[in-house]
């Protein structure tokens, strides 16, 4: 038996690979004739396995190496549970649990639905700039079908992809969904998977993509089933913040995992996905399961991305593993250092300011192999060999507001100005690199995005007092004013108000971003996104990022100081363009006041 070039091991005639048949997939699949559903189950630790349908119990057969099977003439809709030994069990493949992760699953035709933009073809990453959101609090209702009425708006912003946190099936009523436990079913309080299929087809037509944070380095602590039919999907050679480490290298694991992305990707027609903390994703298989991952997001057709958010600044996963891009908190940690001045917790390290944040423009991110103080040990290797988009950058995303006792946003913070925050996203979308949005900071949004949870009794206290824990070196992570994760009314907060974006400076921040994603589209200059035509410096506390090509010249200008800057006054290492392309404040003069910033052109 030959070794397989994808995973270096040698093939086990029992796991099935996406070439073969229906036959050989777990979970329960309709039959492609319509006659039926093939009911299949592998497990290491029941002798005796049934399957209830609508109630009623039929016994599986006994294939051999821990493999069950069973055929019924029942259709999409039938709800059923697996019996290991008599007794009740989840199926951890289902394809929907509409009655959350402890109930029976449901029987679906991932075919049924009638695309109407199959001809879509995706996106490259240098076209994309990510707006990431919450489902369940990025409109009142809360669901897919209210997300998609939102699209039309998304698409006058000037963003080109929606980047939605994870959805495959977690507990409770409200939650940020990284303690899924059936990656395979959508989360059912959003809606059914005929809903999620809508809005991706919605987005495609009015030529926007569709990303899944999907997160394939743990399971949630609560309604995990796979260690019930077999151990073996975990182990104890890797330690892990969230629990059990997976096993990669165990064949059913890893084709938990592969066949996940390619039904989210092949079935549900998204565009990539975001992978959640690599650096948790141990694996010692002769070819690393993101490197699988990799190839089998690749190998489907069409433009499908693959990006990882990993703070190990390491290029190798863009260019040895063959991801895409990678997110980057360097840039954001010296954007929110240079704003707050924030020096708790993980942002001790960095410096702030105009030169800090120069650095981090023209090196990539910030830790190239400099020891990294919080853990004592070198950190990154430079990133010379990767291109602008592969850089995801952020002012905000979900961690770096959630991470904070009441989550608050950096635009909330009474010591940054609405001008500082216009300046800082004048960078942020100027710039070649990807930008990512986090969902209403296009118009400053008062709404916060507090970490909200909705476990039962006992351990929704120990999420309570662990957060707390996890985060305690930061400020305001002690004490009373830590919210409550449990408390419906801290997932309330979180919904977006957009009656709020018709006025003030919530509009004028709206207008901006409009102005700038519309600039970074059309702008000849803008468009460009070489590195090698990007430089940055610094001129005392003026951030100047320069920007060449052969379409002209376009140069930024951000004053992150507390006084005033006459433009043509600054000590720049070169003559700065005449005409005003955007101001922050909507200005035409050159002239800088605390946290404004201008852009300057010429050429084309």
């Amino acid at each position: 038996m030959t070794t397989s070039p994808i995973t270096g091991l040698t093939p086990d005639p029992t796991v099935p690979t996406e070439s073969d048949a229906l036959a050989t997939r777990l979970g329960a699949h309709l039959l492609p004739d319509g006659s039926g559903t093939r009911f299949r189950v592998w497990t290491t630790t029941a002798q005796e396995v049934g399957v209830r349908v609508n109630g009623e119990v039929h016994p599986m057969q006994a294939l051999g190496n821990g493999l069950f099977e069973r055929v019924l003439p029942v259709r999409a809709g039938a709800r059923y549970l697996f019996l290991l030994d008599g007794v009740p069990t989840p199926d951890p493949y289902a394809r929907f649990l509409p009655d959350g992760v402890h109930g029976e699953a449901e029987v679906v035709d991932l075919h049924a639905y009638e695309w109407q933009n199959a001809a879509w073809r995706g996106l490259p990453l240098a076209e994309c700039v990510f707006y990431e959101l919450h489902v369940g609090t990025f409109t009142p209702e809360g669901t897919y079908r209210a997300a998609l009425e939102k699209l039309p708006e998304l698409k006058a912003l000037g963003v080109t992809a929606i980047e939605l946190m994870p959805l495959g099936a977690f507990p409770g009523q409200r939650g940020w969904g990284y303690d899924g436990v059936a990656f395979y079913a959508p989360y059912a309080p959003y809606g059914g998977p005929e809903d999620l299929m809508a809005f991706v087809d919605a987005a495609h037509g009015l030529g926007l993509g569709v990303f899944l944070d999907a997160v394939y380095n743990h399971f949630g602590p609560d309604g995990s089933y796979l260690s019930v039919y077999s151990p073996g999907y975990f182990t104890d050679r890797f330690s892990s913040a969230w629990g059990a480490g997976l096993d990669y290298a165990e064949p059913h694991m890893r084709r938990y995992i592969t066949g996940n992305a390619r039904m989210w990707l092949r079935d549900y027609h998204f565009d990539g996905l975001r992978l959640d903390a690599t650096q948790a994703m141990q694996d010692d298989s002769p070819v690393h399961i993101l490197r699988e991952l990799a190839s089998e997001v690749h190998r489907l057709g069409g433009t499908h991305l693959l990006l990882a958010e990993d703070y190990r600044n390491l290029p190798e996963l863009v260019t040895e593993d063959h991801l895409d891009g990678m997110w980057v908190d360097d840039f954001h940690h010296e954007v929110r250092v240079t704003l707050t001045g924030d020096r708790d917790g993980y942002y001790g390290p960095y410096q702030g300011g105009a030169a800090a944040l120069a650095n981090v423009i023209n090196r990539g991110w910030v830790f190239e192999g400099q020891l990294w103080p919080l853990e004592d040990v070198p950190r990154g290797k430079p990133a010379d060999a990767l291109n602008a988009p592969s850089f995801v950058y952020f002012i905000q995303n979900h961690d770096q507001i959630g991470n904070r006792a009441v989550g608050d946003r950096v635009h909330h913070l009474e010591r940054v100005t609405p001008a500082m925050f216009r300046g800082a996203s004048m960078l942020l979308l100027t710039l070649p690199m990807t930008p990512l949005l986090f969902q209403g900071q296009e118009w400053a949004t008062t709404s916060p995005f507090p970490f909200f949870s909705d476990h039962h009794g006992e351990l929704g206290q120990l999420v309570s007092e662990g957060r707390k824990k996890e985060f305690g070196h930061f400020e305001g992570f002690s004490g009373e004013n830590v919210l409550d994760p449990q408390a419906e009314a801290t997932f309330q907060m979180a919904k977006l108000d957009w009656a709020e974006r018709e006025g003030g400076e919530h509009a004028r921040t709206l207008k901006l971003y409009r102005d700038l994603l519309h600039l970074r589209r059309d702008d000849p200059v803008l468009k460009d996104r070489e590195r090698r035509n990007l430089h940055a410096g610094s001129a005392g506390n003026v951030l100047w990022v320069r920007h060449v090509t052969g379409g002209g010249e376009r140069v930024l200008l951000w004053n992150v100081g507390q006084e005033a800057v006459d433009v043509d006054r600054a000590s720049l290492p070169f003559s700065p363009p005449a005409q005003v392309l955007l101001h922050s404040e909507g200005r035409e003069n050159r002239t800088l006041e605390r946290g404004e910033a201008v852009l300057l052109g010429s050429g084309a």
